[in-house]
């Protein structure tokens, strides 16, 4: 079954605390979303409040994926370039989909919904993200039409001892 994709949904208690527990699941199952596992939801909670503010000042939109039993199973943030000579592209923050749910073709389902959302938005016409190296994510982008265009070796401090690339992709929307 497919997931439920809803841009903008209106912000709930539930939905805040469910982004929040699939925030979580996400890194402590291995996923590159800003953290190291094991985190907790206090660990991560104010990164999400973060992206709350930016939504609340209109600088960023959600979408959320709910699964068929209404869970939080999927999100990404739309956020704007505030600099002015580059408010022509869009900034996708905190991809994930739930460990749960991998393997089912939902990472592509979000990227389609998230460049649908994109195109939506006056003057938009690319897409970039960052991505940590070293976990096959560029790949994984690069399958859904997105472009390695920017490498920072060892940028990302995963552990002492442990740097990975910071990846730049971006997806063209014409």
């Amino acid at each position: 079954m497919a997931l439920d994709f809803t841009l903008d949904p209106a912000m709930t208690p539930a939905l805040r605390d469910g982004i929040l527990d699939l925030w979580v699941d996400v890194t402590n199952a291995g996923g590159a979303v800003g953290f190291v596992a094991p985190v907790t939801p206090d660990a991560i909670r104010p990164e999400l409040l973060k992206h709350l503010v930016a939504m609340s000042e209109g600088r960023s939109r959600l979408l959320v994926g709910r699964d068929e039993d209404g869970r939080v199973a999927a999100t990404a943030f739309l956020t704007s370039n505030t600099h002015r000579l580059m408010t022509h592209w869009i900034w996708l923050y905190t991809v994930m989909v739930h460990p749960r749910h991998q393997g089912k073709g939902y990472g592509r389902d979000l990227l389609a919904a998230a460049a649908d959302a994109a195109r939506g938005l006056e003057g938009i016409e690319a897409i970039r993200l960052t991505c940590r190296g070293g976990l096959g994510l560029e790949r994984f982008y690069g399958s859904c039409g997105y472009k390695e265009v920017g490498r920072v070796p060892e940028a990302i401090r995963v552990a002492p001892g442990d740097d990975r690339d910071d990846i730049t992709m971006l997806l063209p929307l014409g």
